[in-house]
């Protein structure tokens, strides 16, 4: 199913980019830049798909720099794409997990173009990203000394952060005679950095040493990409600390007025 909407996304992509050129080679012929309007307010539309609401800023400054200030929050909800990292009969045990997150985006913005917030740019930028859970539940499968199964529920909840750089490149193009309004297309960007965090997780049984030890190897087994996580276990269930590398990707299409 990912694949599939993988090879989706990918023709949607090219079709997105051949358009933007066409309209690219229109615009460079039919008009001038109008220097007078150097503020745009704008919103990432495929990031509704994802329940991310956002909206950006952006001031331009002169010709060739702009900086672009953005906020986005993810309404709570099942982990997006979560079947892609866990197996089948581990993403049943987060069966109710949800999450909700919010991030903070600082983004110089250096246009190669016609300028003025027009045309192809690189943009460095600066993001806090924050991820939290609802109180959600979790299990695993004790295999006691004597080859008896026991199932030991846990409940779990907690919340992460990051700082993370990266560079994003993209075209911005205005899409009437007015030049009032405004498309973004965030071709590709990846950002890197550092997170921190802990998640607590919770059992109404004694955990014996040998339940601990088999509850720490289950959650490390889970093996969640992109983010390094320690896992200490105690009597009462096991706590899951945060700090190591975080990283992300973006990608999207913003709707925008120009003023």
């Amino acid at each position: 199913m990912f694949n599939e909407n993988l090879k989706i996304m990918k023709k949607y992509f090219i079709i997105i980019i051949s358009l933007l050129f066409t309209e690219i080679n229109a615009q460079e012929a039919a008009h001038t830049i109008s220097s007078d309007k150097m503020n745009i307010v704008k919103t990432n539309v495929t990031g509704y798909v994802l329940r991310n609401i956002n909206l950006s800023y952006e001031r331009a400054f002169n010709q060739w720099f702009s900086l672009n200030i953005g906020f986005g929050t993810m309404t709570e909800g099942k982990v997006p794409f979560i079947n892609t990292f866990l197996s089948d009969a581990d993403e049943k045990r987060f069966e109710n997990l949800r999450v909700k997150a919010t991030n903070f985006t600082i983004e110089p913005r250096f246009y190669i173009g016609k300028g003025y917030g027009k045309g192809f740019y690189f943009a460095p930028y600066y993001r806090y990203s924050k991820v939290s859970s609802n109180t959600f539940d979790f299990y695993y499968d004790y295999k006691a000394p004597n080859e008896t199964t026991y199932q030991i529920p846990l409940k779990g909840n907690g919340s992460t952060n990051g700082n993370s750089a990266g560079l994003m490149i993209g075209v911005q193009l205005f899409l009437t005679k007015s030049q009032n309004f405004v498309l973004d297309f965030w071709i590709a960007g990846a950002h890197y950095g550092s997170g921190k965090g802990d998640f607590i997780m919770t059992s109404n049984h004694i955990l014996t040493p040998e339940m601990q030890a088999q509850l720490k190897q289950e959650i490390e087994n889970l093996d969640i990409p992109f983010v390094d996580y320690t896992v200490e276990t105690n009597t009462n269930g096991a706590k899951i600390k945060i700090d190591g590398p975080w990283a992300g990707f973006r990608s999207g299409l913003s709707m925008g007025y120009r003023f």
